[in-house]
């Protein structure tokens, strides 16, 4: 494939954590050495494509049932590079709406510049170059502020981000955070990696090898059952079907049998906030 450019001052002969994601999506923005990385990491677990992909699915179709309820503004905390079908590009044809990015990996942060720009979508997305872990600044950031009415409803995206928050992390107040700056009216939406007891044993020890090789990164992941999951929503009520495996999360077509593959890996999820 051709490789894309490459923002002023990025590294490519380094894997991206964000490119790499890209490159399971699908998308353009990666280059030899996240592919190899990537590719590296598939042979741990064979499913991390087909999962990366059912997560985004998921965001698109929460994301369209958002507009289709009245919401227009958007926060996508560790956004990665938006691409390959990211939030933008869906309510693009449901202007006038707001989108805010955010994500600490500088690289991810100059790649979805160069992208917003060049789609002439910056006078109503940014890219917010900060740490989930810190909801304030966020909040107090002028991009978030420029962008973002939190007297409004918005709809809160927290996909594939709370299972690499651990028990330091404190992810139960973090969250809370976040929920107490929304409006009445907002959705919050979350996908968490799991392995539930219906996994199959060999699929089972893939995602638990997966999970393993990630301990000693800057980035560990951890799974978490559905209980402990459903505390994120602070009590707000659960829109229909509930807590479910992502294909089955309000799916807009079959559920193939390849995307079947990843029920018992993770969960998704979206609480409306009540007034």
């Amino acid at each position: 494939m051709t490789a894309p450019d490459a923002p002023r001052g990025v590294d490519v002969d380094k894997p991206s954590a964000a490119r790499i994601y890209d490159w399971y999506l699908g998308g353009t923005q990666n280059w030899a050495v996240d592919r190899e990385f990537g590719r590296r990491v598939e042979k741990v677990w064979p499913l991390i494509r087909p999962m990366s992909r059912e997560n985004r699915a998921f965001m698109n179709r929460v994301v369209r049932a958002a507009l289709d309820a009245g919401i227009r503004q958007f926060v996508d905390l560790g956004s990665g590079v938006p691409t390959a079908g990211n939030v933008h590009e869906i309510v693009r044809d449901q202007l006038p709406a707001r989108v805010v990015y955010v994500d600490y990996e500088p690289v991810a942060a100059a790649h979805s510049r160069v992208i917003l720009e060049s789609e002439d979508a910056t006078e109503w997305a940014g890219i917010v170059e900060r740490d989930i872990r810190d909801p304030e600044a966020i909040f107090a950031d002028e991009i978030t502020q420029e962008l973002i009415d939190w007297s409004q409803p918005v709809c809160l995206l927290m996909i594939t981000v709370l299972h690499f928050l651990g028990p330091g992390d404190r992810p139960d107040e973090l969250v809370a955070a976040y929920r107490d700056q929304l409006a009445p009216g907002s959705w919050l939406a979350v996908t968490h990696g799991t392995c539930r007891d219906d996994a199959p044993p060999e699929r089972a020890a893939e995602v638990r090898a997966f999970v393993d090789a990630y301990r000693d990164t800057s980035n560990p992941a951890y799974l978490r059952s559905d209980e402990e999951i459903l505390p994120f929503f602070g009590g707000w009520p659960l829109l229909e079907p509930g807590m479910s495996a992502l294909p089955d999360w309000r799916p807009d077509e079959a559920v193939s049998e390849f995307a079947a593959e990843v029920r018992p890996f993770a969960w998704g999820a979206v609480a409306r906030k009540p007034s």
